[in-house]
């Protein structure tokens, strides 16, 4: 039984430390609240990540420290810089593996289908944050100061996804939903189980360690096909789906720090967003969930809140 150190309490980090609990392995979980998975595998841990000597202690003799921190996107370039600081002093001192569950933003807008090859072009600063959190790891990793490795992930199908921030519920309850992004543009879409496998996978086999690896992910989907295989895994009718019109999203914006945001990646559903995963699967493997079985999750994730008849839709929407 090993030690697994993972940092961060949302949806990614409670998989994972199921995941390896499940497993059998003995899992700490670090969160400024010390929340967490109720499990007896799982340590809950209340701690400062950006505190590199605390977390060093956290992680020390464990097999591998997990970046699954997911700070508020437009508090990005405020609390991402010390948290990355952090990761890579404590995995230095602990001699733990530092496995970083990452995103596409590092590549910024691309022409076809990213893989792991796909050079880090970003140029807005938010986005190419990513990417240099990777080369500074891999710069650690090849002077022989850590053991790192990048796992990334396209948009959710489960929590934090555009099913449970805007189309889930009223889909659910028989209501038009509507989307602040175009309908009509392929778009791969990554299960977080998928995430906690391959995050898991990374951390032992060292075929991982000084790559970067793309999580094992279905076909894309444009927002329609997705939200209309929501309803079929549902049982329900044929969604109705409007987007938003973009001035109406951006006046949105002025008063919520998140909608503004959408504007920095937006042009990934103003074309087609495709993630290539073709290299875990052969590697190690792997094979994305079906998406109606992560689809069905979804739904009951999200069914609790939702009573029958009843539904959530934006008054600056109009009707396409």
């Amino acid at each position: 039984m090993s030690l697994h150190v993972i940092v961060g309490g949302g949806a990614t980090g409670v998989a994972t430390a199921q995941l390896l609990a499940g497993r059998g392995e003995q899992v700490r979980i670090v969160t400024r609240r010390g929340s967490g998975p109720e499990h007896p595998a799982i340590e809950r841990i209340a701690a400062d990540a950006t505190d590199s000597d605390r977390l060093g202690a956290l992680a020390e003799g464990a097999t591998a420290l997990y970046n699954c921190a997911n700070p508020q996107y437009h508090r990005w370039l405020t609390d991402w810089p010390p948290l990355a600081s952090s990761f890579l002093t404590a995995a230095e001192r602990s001699g733990a593996t530092l496995v970083t569950l990452s995103c596409l933003y590092g590549y910024g807008p691309v022409d076809g289908p990213m893989t792991e090859e796909t050079p880090l072009a970003a140029t807005h600063p938010k986005l190419r944050m990513r990417a240099d959190m990777w080369r500074d790891a891999l710069s650690a990793h090849r002077a022989g100061r850590i053991r790192a490795t990048e796992v990334r992930a396209s948009d959710y199908l489960q929590a934090n996804s555009i099913l449970t921030f805007a189309l889930g519920e009223p889909l659910l309850a028989g209501r038009r939903a509507y989307s602040p992004v175009p309908l009509d543009q392929p778009h791969s879409w990554t299960s977080i189980n998928d995430v906690a496998s391959i995050l898991a996978t990374a951390a032992g086999d060292e075929r991982a360690w000084g790559k970067a690896w793309h999580v094992p992910t279905t076909a894309p989907l444009t927002v329609r096909e997705l939200a209309t295989r929501f309803t079929e895994a549902s049982g329900l009718p044929a969604p109705k789906l409007t987007t938003i019109p973009r001035p109406a999203l951006w006046a949105t914006g002025l008063f919520s720090p998140m909608v503004r945001e959408l504007r920095t990646t937006r042009y990934q559903f103003d074309r087609p967003f495709v993630l290539d995963s073709s290299a875990a699967t052969r590697t190690f493997g792997l094979r994305p969930e079906p998406i109606d079985d992560a689809l069905r999750e979804t739904a009951r994730l999200l069914s609790p809140a939702v009573p029958r008849g009843a539904g959530t839709a934006s008054a600056a929407a109009t009707s396409s």
